[in-house]
C-alpha cells in the first residue's frame, strides 16, 4: 500500500467489536493518512458518528448489542449519510444482498487490506462525484433526481437511495435515451477492476427498478446483448391502487 494525500483528512469510522481486527485496521488506514475513530458495539457507533461526522463508515454485521443492518438504518434515519462498507464475516448471499440494499459496499473477512482501502477511496471518489456542479435536476417519465439536494422522486413522491443507487441512477439519466454498457457503469460509477463482478451491476439495476417502481422495465430497458437504456418519455405504468 502506498500512501495518498487524497487520504489525508479523511475520517474512517471503524465499528468492530474484535480488537484485532480494530487495531488492525486503525494501524493501517492511520498509515495511509486517514484519521480513525473506532467502536466496539452497535449503540457507540452511532453516538460517534453523529458527534463525529466520519467521511466513511466500515461496519461489521456482528456486534454484541445490535447487529450492523440496524445501526445502518440506525444512521440514516439519524442523518448520517457517509459510505458505508459492510466488513463482515458473514458471506450468505442473502446478506450480501440485504447489505447492499443499505450500504455502499459490501466486503467479506479474510479480506486484503489492500481491496478494503481500494473500496474505501471508490465510494468517497463516488460521493465526491456527486458534489453538485449546477441546479439542474436530471428527470425521465415519473422520476426526477436532483444534483444539488440529492433528494430522488417518484411520482413527486422522495424515494431513499444508497450513494451508489444514487450515482447509478444520475449517470444513466444524464445518458437517457443511450444504450450504456455494463463496462461503462462499472468503469463510471464504480471506478476500479471488480476483477468479472459485472453482476454487481445487475443487482443495482434490480435495487433501482423496485425502488422507482419500475416493474414493468419500461424506464430502464435492457437490450440484449448490450446494456441498459434510460428511455426519457417511458410509458406510464400500470400503477396499483
Amino acid at each position: 500500500m502506498n500512501q495518498s494525500d487524497t487520504s489525508s483528512k479523511t475520517t474512517v469510522l471503524v465499528v468492530e467489536d474484535e480488537s484485532s481486527i480494530a487495531s488492525m485496521l486503525s494501524m493501517a488506514l492511520q498509515f495511509l493518512g486517514f484519521e480513525v475513530v473506532t467502536a466496539g458495539r452497535g449503540s457507540e457507533a452511532l453516538a460517534l458518528a453523529t458527534h463525529r461526522a466520519p467521511d466513511v463508515i466500515l461496519l461489521d454485521i456482528v456486534l454484541p448489542d445490535m447487529d450492523g443492518f440496524a445501526v445502518c438504518r440506525g444512521l440514516r434515519g439519524a442523518g448520517v449519510n457517509a459510505p458505508v462498507l459492510f466488513v463482515t464475516a458473514r458471506d450468505a448471499m442473502e446478506d450480501k444482498v440485504r447489505g447492499l440494499e443499505l450500504a455502499d459496499d459490501y466486503v467479506t473477512k479474510p479480506f486484503d487490506l489492500n481491496e478494503v482501502v481500494a473500496r474505501i477511496r471508490a465510494v468517497m471518489r463516488r460521493g465526491r462525484e456527486l458534489v453538485p456542479v449546477n441546479g439542474r435536476r436530471l428527470r425521465a417519465g415519473w422520476v426526477e433526481l436532483d444534483q444539488d439536494t440529492r433528494e430522488v422522486w417518484r411520482h413527486g413522491e422522495l424515494v431513499q437511495l444508497s450513494s451508489t443507487e444514487f450515482a447509478l441512477l444520475r449517470y444513466l439519466l444524464k445518458n437517457a435515451d443511450q444504450v450504456i454498457s455494463k463496462a461503462q457503469m462499472l468503469d463510471h460509477v464504480w471506478s476500479y477492476d471488480f476483477r468479472g463482478e459485472s453482476g454487481i451491476v445487475e443487482t443495482y439495476i434490480y435495487y433501482l427498478r423496485r425502488k422507482l417502481g419500475d416493474t414493468d422495465q419500461t424506464l430502464i430497458h435492457t437490450v440484449r446483448g448490450a446494456g441498459y437504456l434510460v428511455r426519457s418519455t417511458p410509458p406510464e405504468p400500470v400503477r396499483e391502487d
